[in-house]
């Protein structure tokens, strides 16, 4: 399994850092990622972010922002992967590592001064800076794979959403809580989302279950920064609301969950992937979350990954692992594959890596992220998610629904 690779030591992350990955790649010939075969350097057309058999992949992350924890997490499972992991069995991989600190204009500076350096972007978190950043992507031919899901990412090319969009993330949200009995059809819910691409995302999921299930939707949108939630669930409280529906970060998360808990307001909380943080359960809201929290995600948890969490544990000890390091590393395995996929067709140019992308399908990761069809235009690329729960394991969350497909999930994709 690509979760029980080798990893010979990894280097603690800071922000405007390069990290260098090598040695020989462990992956089994028959994983379907990269590693697994290709030709020699000198046999493969190369042109911006080659130097002999080294790759250089961009990584703008959040070490500072609202996403910080997570961007961090990402990041280690970037580079987890990349120091076991070559591409075609010839080139090792560094990854340069910049803070945006969630700031679409800091990406884009960020973004202007390693550009000419790098040959695709392992990981840009955030869709404010990846739409910030969709008309130089384009232009430049980079291949880009987002720590975000909105649906507007789909449609920059050569950028590879790495699950379902939002919309249809909720939606199976919504699936799972009405098959468990916790929501009915003609039910009030109130959403609370971040203004921007991610939160009206977000909505749109919920806007669409409440036309096929007869819903009342409460939106409630907010920025990034605020921190109270009180005046939201004190609305929702008002209206009666059935459930709680968060597009947000989780510092929002755990607001919105001590504010109902503090008013009685004892109903499901949904929550999109990004709302959740294992630091959650150490803080005045964990037991509401445990109670009520459900998230829809693309990403699998840390208890059905053992060998992968062994790993982890030992690259970055003392640390409490979100599902994003998971996450991290799947984007690393993706990216193998689109690279290997290029390397085996002699072609490492930016044209070469952006077809093989383009031709890529079924992408399997062997149960680290949710199935992927394809990256096409304006499609989400996955139907389907898992549910979580926060629990008392490593990552804070466990799974109780593997990937499936709700029944609005497909009219959504696209």
């Amino acid at each position: 399994m690509r979760a029980g690779k080798q990893v010979r030591g990894v280097a603690v992350l800071a922000a405007a850092v390069v990290v260098t990955a090598a040695g020989c790649s462990t992956k089994a010939p028959d994983s379907g990622g990269g590693g697994g075969g290709g030709g020699e350097a000198g046999d493969v057309a190369t042109d911006i972010g080659i130097e002999g058999t080294t790759i250089r992949l961009g990584v703008l992350t959040d070490l500072t922002g609202v996403f910080a924890a997570l961007g961090q997490d990402i990041t280690n499972g970037n580079t987890l992967y990349w120091q076991g992991n070559q591409v075609c069995g010839t080139y090792d991989v560094e990854l340069d590592v910049q803070d945006t600190g969630y700031v679409p204009q800091t990406g884009v500076q960020l973004y202007s001064g390693m550009k000419d350096n790098v040959l695709a972007m392992q990981q840009t978190i955030g869709s404010p800076i990846n739409t910030a950043l969709a008309p130089e992507y384009e232009a430049d031919t980079i291949v880009n794979f987002p720590s975000a899901w909105a649906r507007t990412l789909t449609e920059i090319p050569g950028t590879g959403v790495l699950g379902a969009t939002y919309d249809v993330e909720i939606a199976n949200g919504y699936q799972y809580l009405f098959d468990q009995g916790l929501l009915q059809d003609g039910a009030t819910v109130g959403h609370i989302y971040f203004e921007g691409e991610y939160g009206e995302n977000g909505l749109a999921g919920s806007e669409a279950v409440a036309e096929a299930r007869n819903l009342t939707v409460i939106p409630a949108q907010i920025k990034s920064t605020d921190q109270d939630m009180s005046a939201q669930i004190t609305q929702f409280a008002a209206a009666g609301v059935d459930a709680i529906v968060l597009t947000v970060a989780p510092a929002q998360t755990a607001s919105a969950a001590a504010v109902a808990s503090a008013q009685g307001l004892n109903v499901p909380i949904l929550g999109s992937n990004p709302v959740f943080a294992p630091g959650l359960l150490q803080g005045p809201s964990a037991q509401a979350l445990r109670d009520n929290l459900y998230v829809s995600s693309p990403i699998t948890a840390w208890d059905a990954q053992p060998e992968l969490l062994e790993q982890y544990q030992q690259a970055y000890p003392n640390t409490t692992p979100s599902l994003g390091a998971i996450f991290g590393y799947a984007m690393g395995d993706v990216m193998n594959q689109v690279l290997d996929a290029a390397c085996e067709s002699g072609d490492l140019t930016r044209e070469g890596v952006l077809a093989a992308f383009g031709e890529l399908t079924e992408i399997d990761t062997e149960g680290l992220l949710v199935p992927i069809q394809a990256f096409e235009t304006g499609v989400s690329p996955s139907t389907q998610s898992f549910i979580l729960r926060p629990a008392d394991v490593p990552g804070g969350a466990q799974v109780v629904e593997d990937a499936f497909e709700g029944e609005i999930a497909t009219e959504l994709a696209g």
